[in-house]
């Protein structure tokens, strides 16, 4: 997921503007980002059905947990397995949720 659209539809909220395409578009391009069409419409179809209030409320609300590192390994995966988590990579970020969302609003707050 790019967070920056997070960002932009945050900034959006915050200044009381309507979350369309074109105020979208414009705070990203305002803020130096290429836009990429498919997503600013794919995140403006996502927020029409969350109320973003209540979600950072919900964000603001859950205790945000120690973040630990994993310890490293010494092997690598093949490259052709490596390949393929980028794929799946990809196409779960194409997939936003209020899920995903909240997510993005709490690591804004952690």
């Amino acid at each position: 997921m790019h967070i920056e659209y997070i960002y932009a539809t945050l900034l959006l909220y915050k200044a009381g503007k309507e979350i369309n395409e074109e105020n979208l578009k414009r705070v990203l391009e305002a803020a130096g980002i290429e836009v990429d069409e498919i997503r600013v419409k794919s995140l403006v179809a996502a927020v029409k059905n969350i109320d973003i209030g209540k979600v950072l409320e919900q964000t603001m609300a859950t205790p945000v947990p120690a973040v630990t590192a994993a310890p490293a390994t010494t092997t690598q995966a093949p490259v052709e397995e490596k390949k393929e988590e980028k794929r799946e990579e990809k196409e779960e970020s194409k997939e936003l949720s209020e899920e995903a969302l909240a997510e993005g609003f709490a690591s804004l707050f952690g």
